[in-house]
């Protein structure tokens, strides 16, 4: 069985509500620097374990450098959203465009670095041989769906940061410490696919 259709059905009624107070870093954000960027949460399509593929960005990066993320960059000119995740998705990952079937998007975040990121949300198939880029994959796991839509996996902590403290989500999987944007963006989207709603879509 497929995790595509009670997937489509969970996204759709999520985005159907009225959900405010999303997340965003926007007011952390410096001289007014606004860059459109994606990211593709790419879900395996497997009915009773979807898994999400997650990168770790390398240490030597300017921009959220030995962060846990998904696979995405800035849209360049003459993108939409889902074209520049899919490519990005392609270029950092190997993972074919035509292997991902696109769910649609979700809600915009803005971060305190100034990328203005639209996650894109995908079903591709289980077990394909990914190829890490290493000038911009570390490494590359997976982690369960179901565990990072539990707001019960995560913890809350704290930082002074750019002259006020900040809150931020927190996980720890298998050594890798999701947090930050990443964090953030898997919180927005478990407000629109809830463990309920996709269990009663299935």
């Amino acid at each position: 069985m497929s995790i595509l259709a009670p997937l489509s059905r969970a996204f759709a009624e999520g985005h159907a509500r009225d959900i405010p107070n999303l997340l965003s870093d926007a007011q952390f954000a410096r001289d007014g620097r606004a860059t459109p960027a994606a990211v593709l949460i790419a879900i395996t399509d497997v009915a009773d374990d979807p898994q999400v593929i997650l990168t770790q960005r390398p240490r030597a990066m300017r921009d959220h450098p030995g962060q846990v993320a998904f696979p995405g960059g800035k849209i360049d000119p003459g993108e939409d959203a889902v074209t520049a995740a899919l490519r990005e998705a392609e270029e950092e990952l190997a993972l074919p465009r035509s292997a991902v079937q696109v769910i649609g998007t979700s809600d915009v975040y803005h971060t305190g670095t100034g990328f203005v990121v639209t996650p894109v949300v995908g079903v591709v198939p289980h077990g394909l041989p990914l190829v890490p880029n290493p000038t911009e994959v570390e490494a590359w796991f997976e982690a369960p769906l179901a565990l990072l839509l539990d707001p019960a996996s995560w913890t809350t902590n704290e930082t002074y940061w750019r002259g006020a403290t900040r809150r931020y989500l927190e996980l720890e999987w298998q050594g890798f410490r999701i947090w930050g944007v990443t964090a953030a963006i898997i919180a927005n989207l478990s407000r629109r696919i809830t463990l309920e709603a996709l269990r009663d879509a299935a």
